[in-house]
């Protein structure tokens, strides 16, 4: 995960405050609810010029930061992402 991404992701964890948010951060646990979900999605789509398919939009690619910057990884090295 790299500091742009933490640094996006924080707003959306109520419950995170300063603490560190690492690859193995439950965001569930750090109040990431369905609708901050939601906007979440949508902030990393806009953020890292990706759309992530809907096989990808399961419980498990929202439950770690790892998991999600996983996901905006792979994106981004296929080719299907990056900024306009």
């Amino acid at each position: 995960m790299n500091a742009e991404f933490v640094a996006m992701l924080r707003p959306f964890l109520k419950y995170a405050d300063h603490q560190e948010i690492t690859e193995r951060s439950r965001l569930r646990d750090l109040g990431l609810d369905s609708m901050r979900e939601i906007e979440l999605l949508f902030a990393v789509e806009d953020t890292f010029g990706v759309t992530i398919p809907d096989e990808r939009l399961v419980d498990a690619t929202f439950e770690t930061g790892g998991n999600l910057w996983a996901v905006v990884e792979a994106l981004l090295a296929a080719g299907h992402g990056g900024r306009s």
